[in-house]
């Protein structure tokens, strides 16, 4: 849902990451697979506008109904070189794969452990390919990525 608060809403196509059990201060010894119960689409949608307004991402990404995940959890995952595609209305936006992640998820799961406490269910958003563009009421924005399926929610 589009909240009233913003005329810039946009899409960013993300690999998400489900944590399977409590990890903290992981090092780089660590097998980051052993906390890792999968990954699934997940739907970054950010108030763009409000996020340059507020100079950081909190209310931006913090609206009741932004960040869809979905359709499962695919287990057994190689992520190191999936397609990650977002479509609106049919047209691709984006369009990149998570070779070309500027943080690989090994890095994000240790990197995150050691500031905050991460415990089973916790996702987390791994980065967007470029492409991101404002939705529309009405759009259908559909986040694919290999191996996984597709995450489809219409946009109200």
């Amino acid at each position: 849902m589009l909240p009233r608060q913003s005329v810039q809403v946009e899409h960013e196509a993300e690999l998400g990451i489900v944590i399977s059990k409590m990890c903290k201060n992981l090092d780089d010894d660590a097998n980051v697979m052993d906390y890792i119960k999968g990954f699934t689409c997940l739907n970054d949608v950010t108030a763009r506008d409000l996020q340059r307004k507020d100079g950081q991402f909190a209310r931006a990404k913090s609206f009741d109904t932004f960040c869809p995940i979905g359709p499962h959890i695919e287990t057994g995952l190689d992520w190191a070189d999936i397609s990650v595609i977002c479509r609106v209305n049919g047209e691709i936006k984006q369009d990149g794969r998570t070779s070309q992640m500027v943080f690989p998820v090994d890095f994000l799961v240790r990197y995150i452990s050691n500031m905050m406490t991460l415990n089973p269910g916790d996702v987390i958003a791994t980065g967007t390919p470029s492409g991101v563009s404002k939705m529309n009421p009405g759009d259908v924005c559909e986040v694919e990525i290999e191996g996984i399926g597709t995450l489809r929610n219409t946009v109200v």
